[in-house]
């Protein structure tokens, strides 16, 4: 099968390679770029477990080819902590979601959390001062089989309330 070149920014470092065509996002992802944050669970769009961010925005991975990133950014879980590739990586270098998820037990055996991470980031950079009705919503389309949701939807709100408190209002109301 003929290969094509694609090029963009993974977790902000640009990548450019070949790719076969029908290959699906998640497993080139996984397999070719080695991020395996990004996993597979129904590879129907509908588990939520492969979710990634496509210049920002929450996609199912096993619904899109590689070839379709040609030119844009990817951000998947391994892109939220605040470190270089191949870094150690400790609980203050965690993005605020990811600390906020810990602390509620919002995990459990882990296989959603990364879709889930991915879909929370994005949906309190639009909505940053959530209800609770409002994260349940927003993290519906997530299959857990393990936490009932409950400790999700509190790690979501622990996460709101941090942010806001370290936004741009606060630091703001800090410099006068």
């Amino acid at each position: 099968m003929t290969s094509v070149r694609i090029s963009g920014r993974i977790n902000g470092i640009e990548w450019s390679g070949e790719v076969e065509p029908r290959l699906l996002l998640s497993d080139f992802l996984r397999s070719a770029v080695g991020l395996t944050g990004t996993h597979v669970g129904c590879e129907h769009g509908v588990c939520g477990a492969c979710t990634v961010q496509l210049d920002g925005e929450p996609v199912r991975a096993c619904l899109l080819f590689a070839v379709q990133i040609d030119g844009h950014e990817v951000t998947t879980v391994e892109g939220l902590a605040e470190v270089q590739p191949g870094e150690a990586i400790g609980v203050e270098d965690l993005h605020p979601i990811q600390r906020a998820m810990h602390e509620a037990h919002g995990l459990q055996c882990g296989f959603c959390t990364p879709g889930i991470l991915m879909a929370a980031e994005a949906f309190l950079r639009a909505n940053p001062a959530p209800s609770r009705d409002e994260i349940r919503e927003a993290v519906s389309g997530h299959l857990c089989r393990c936490t009932g949701y409950h400790n999700i939807v509190e790690g979501v709100a622990l996460a709101a309330e941090r942010l806001a408190a370290d936004g741009p209002a606060a630091d703001e109301e800090g410099d006068a």
